[in-house]
């Protein structure tokens, strides 16, 4: 199933048009988010075990990681469709 999904995903995002780009990172950052609360919900419990909390603290770090470099890689690509004012003389 994972190399189904790995495969799938990789040709959905190879025919996405780049100005959808923008829209799919941000769905992204989302599913991300949703797995930072899930991993904090993971490593906080009362009654974890140590490789429990130490998965949650690596979960936790990683989808964060991946939320702020999204919302970064998003930031700069809609930068890029601005318009730039005209240089004044």
């Amino acid at each position: 199933v994972f190399m189904l999904a790995g495969f799938l995903g990789f040709e959905l995002v190879r025919r996405v048009s780049p100005l959808l780009h923008t829209p799919l990172m941000s769905l992204t950052n989302a599913i991300s988010a949703i797995s930072v609360v899930g991993a904090i919900l993971i490593a906080g419990e009362k009654d974890a075990s140590t490789l429990s909390r130490a998965l949650g603290f690596i979960a936790v770090t990683t989808a964060t990681i991946n939320v702020v470099s999204g919302f970064l890689i998003t930031d700069r690509m809609l930068k890029m469709f601005k318009r730039r004012e005209p240089e004044k003389k």
